[in-house]
């Protein structure tokens, strides 16, 4: 049974929770891992999880297999502004997720949390020079004005996978506002971080609950980011269909719009069809569908090469 150990007293005013799980380009989980070391956050919470709940993989080294360390989900606080943070190290699927976000639900009830926020990442065929744009989905329709004054564009459809999505319609239940905000990065660059995508949120967060960064530290960590995914983006920027025109204007000419839940569906089928390779059926199937098998040739045929 999933339980919260508390190390220390806190004490809040009416605080926010903002709270990220890894997902596509690292976003949320940037987010708040940037906001607990440069706010000084103060750690005084732990939700300790069943290690055989959530364990999913093994640790090898020099050949020897063994259980790895089970991940943490841990609360920080700051004063002035009040914030809580809740980081949690890994993605939980099912029951195991729904009792994890009951907990976190149960510490946004003690402490009297006003609102939740949380971030994703909204992968469009767009290049990686062009600047986030950031959206956000609510759980309650009043949030959404409030929202739009920070210049946040409202999400109209689609689907938030995880439990960065999750936790909405969970606080929904409880009563507590909770937002999402969600960053457009570039749809060829998933599986990479995006420190850009998460500063743009940071930003946002900045505007909203009313604290300051020094940003240099994560201005570094974009810049070489941003060298990579110009050696990707030169090699799939035509069969992705990005428009490069200069750094003034970038606009994406999508061939076919790909939604963000099947971009997560084709990175769980590679990661499946590296010990299965009956999986590899189903993700020939799916890039062909979506015209995407020549910016993944590579990396498919490397699932049959590393076998040989």
């Amino acid at each position: 049974m999933d339980r919260i150990k508390y190390n220390k007293d806190i004490g809040l005013i009416d605080p926010v929770m903002i709270a990220g799980w890894p997902g596509m380009g690292s976003v949320a989980l940037g987010v708040v891992d940037y906001l607990q070391r440069k706010l000084n956050a103060v750690r005084f919470a732990e939700i300790e999880v069943d290690p055989l709940a959530v364990m999913d993989s093994v640790t090898v080294e020099e050949g020897i297999a063994s259980f790895g360390p089970a991940p943490k989900n841990l609360f920080y606080y700051t004063k002035n502004p009040d914030i809580i943070i809740f980081k949690g190290e890994a993605q939980l699927a099912g029951h195991e997720g729904i009792l994890l976000l009951e907990k976190v639900l149960d510490v946004a009830v003690k402490f009297n949390v006003s609102r939740i926020y949380t971030g994703a990442a909204f992968p469009l065929p767009l290049s990686h020079t062009e600047a986030p744009v950031v959206y956000s989905a609510v759980n309650q329709r009043n949030l959404k004005e409030p929202l739009a004054r920070f210049g946040l564009r409202p999400m109209e459809s689609g689907h938030i996978a995880g439990l960065n999505g999750l936790v909405l319609a969970f606080a929904g239940k409880r009563s507590i506002e909770a937002a999402c905000l969600l960053a457009t990065m570039p749809q060829y660059a998933i599986s990479l971080p995006n420190p850009k995508a998460s500063l743009a949120i940071i930003e946002v967060l900045q505007k909203m609950v009313g604290f300051k960064l020094n940003i240099s530290e994560i201005g570094e960590y974009i810049r070489e980011m941003d060298e990579k995914m110009a050696i990707i983006e030169d090699k799939v920027k035509d069969v992705m269909a990005i428009e490069v025109k200069g750094p003034e204007h970038i606009a994406p000419r999508p061939k076919k719009v790909v939604p963000p839940y099947i971009m997560q569906k084709i990175e769980k089928l590679f990661s499946e069809a590296a010990s299965d390779k009956a999986k590899a059926i189903l993700l020939k199937s799916e890039l062909d569908r979506w015209d995407l098998y020549k910016a993944y040739e590579d990396r498919f045929l490397d699932l049959f090469r590393e076998n040989q």
